[in-house]
């Protein structure tokens, strides 16, 4: 071995035992680290992205939330990501920051219980359902894995409520532009809406017309009340039975009457099913850009 190979391998030994840490400890540092963040930004006009590792494999929240929640690790991971939303929350208030500053609480898929880590999360689920009253989870076009929590607050600015109005989170790349008084040019962020007003709740605020969405193996497109699953290929992940198609490639189904996508109706609508079919084959074709 050469001097030079030598010196490198002691290298990347050394880089790997200093970056050694506690997945147990993850959360606490996270919000040190950012509250200290805003603690020195807060005179100016800042952006914090906190991208929280709790509900990811493995699940491993600290100690003292072990046993908070009766459903295992990944009950108590849950509960150690509200304690992080609400210290850096607090930390904002306590800054007097909250009327200056738009916080957007958001998830990037539906659950999932058992994705390779054995934690006991199917064991005590007990009788909770993740995804509520939709069908499937992460993985999965339907809407148990595609339709997620967002939240935006921002006391005095947004008032309390819901909206109907579709969003993604590729849509903050455009709204969050124009709240900033930024200009995109035009090309930038060619599947990104502007639906800041749907983001800050105004009234008869308008969303995404359409949303086209990928899963494993999967596509679905929502347009209106109107949902299209395509199940491209009969490959499944088998442990993960929820992603396994009623035997059909192509399904349809009206959310307004069937939120929990129970009943196909894509053989008794054939209008509407060829008119979401043109739709999400000019998407894949390119020919639609969002």
């Amino acid at each position: 071995m050469s001097e030079l190979s030598e010196n490198i391998r002691l290298i990347i030994l050394h880089s790997r035992k200093s970056a050694r840490w506690r997945d147990e400890d993850l959360a606490d540092e996270f919000v040190k680290k950012s509250v200290q963040w805003i603690q020195e930004n807060q005179d100016a006009p800042f952006f914090l992205f906190f991208s929280s590792q709790d509900i990811h494999v493995p699940r491993m929240p600290n100690e003292r939330f072990h046993g908070a929640t009766g459903m295992g690790y990944r009950g108590d991971a849950i509960a150690e990501l509200d304690y992080k939303v609400g210290a850096i929350i607090g930390v904002i208030e306590e800054l007097g920051l909250a009327d200056k500053t738009m916080i957007i609480f958001c998830s990037d898929n539906g659950p999932v219980l058992d994705d390779g880590y054995k934690d006991g999360a199917i064991e005590m689920l007990g009788d909770h359902k993740p995804a509520g009253p939709y069908r499937g989870g992460k993985y999965s076009p339907y809407e148990g894995g595609t339709r997620t929590p967002f939240i935006t607050y921002w006391p005095g600015t947004i008032h309390p409520g819901t909206t109907d109005a579709m969003v993604s989170t590729i849509d903050l790349a455009v709204s969050l532009n124009r709240l900033a008084g930024s200009v995109v040019s035009d090309g930038t962020f060619p599947d990104s809406y502007d639906v800041l007003d749907a983001l800050l709740g105004k009234k008869n605020a308008e969303g995404r017309t359409f949303i086209f969405e990928e899963a494993i193996r999967s596509f679905g497109l929502r347009k209106g009340d109107w949902k299209l699953v395509d199940h491209q290929t009969e490959d499944r992940v088998e442990r993960l039975t929820y992603l396994k198609p009623a035997g059909y490639r192509y399904e349809l189904y009206n959310l307004s009457e069937d939120p929990g996508e129970k009943n196909n109706l894509y053989t008794k609508h054939p209008q509407v099913a060829r008119e979401m079919m043109d739709h999400y084959e000019k998407i894949i074709k390119g020919e639609i850009k969002r």
